[in-house]
């Protein structure tokens, strides 16, 4: 299935934030299992989700997988992108679109945070 993964951040009034994220996404698409990685902005950046989605649907996504680049569970990421999703699902039902778990719920990010912190001792001495 050509399936595509749309990382979403919340989007800065900095663009030097936004084009961080867009280089990630450029990463991430380096080797990628995915046919497609882009990215998207909940609020002030563009692309928007929807857009992002609709994108995707126009390079051929039958799949998509939505993962929300926030560290905590708060208003964003369990009402707001949800709600942009659904929107889209209702729009094009014939693509499945799945939401990941956001990024500071993966287990994964326990050492990363804790080797960061030690890092900084490191710089200390």
């Amino acid at each position: 299935m050509n399936t595509h993964l749309l990382l979403v951040a919340h989007g800065s009034r900095l663009e030097q934030a936004n084009d961080e994220i867009r280089r990630l996404a450029d990463t991430l698409a380096i080797g990628s299992r995915y046919a497609g990685v882009a990215c998207a902005f909940l609020e002030i950046a563009e692309p928007s989700i929807s857009d992002g989605l609709r994108r995707q649907i126009a390079a051929g996504a039958r799949r998509i997988v939505v993962l929300p680049y926030f560290l905590a569970a708060g208003r964003h990421v369990g009402i707001d992108i949800p709600a942009q999703v659904e929107g889209m699902r209702c729009q094009a039902p014939e693509v499945e679109i799945l939401i990941a778990e956001h990024l500071g719920s993966a287990a994964a990010m326990r050492p990363v945070l804790l080797d960061l912190a030690f890092d900084c001792l490191g710089e200390l001495s």
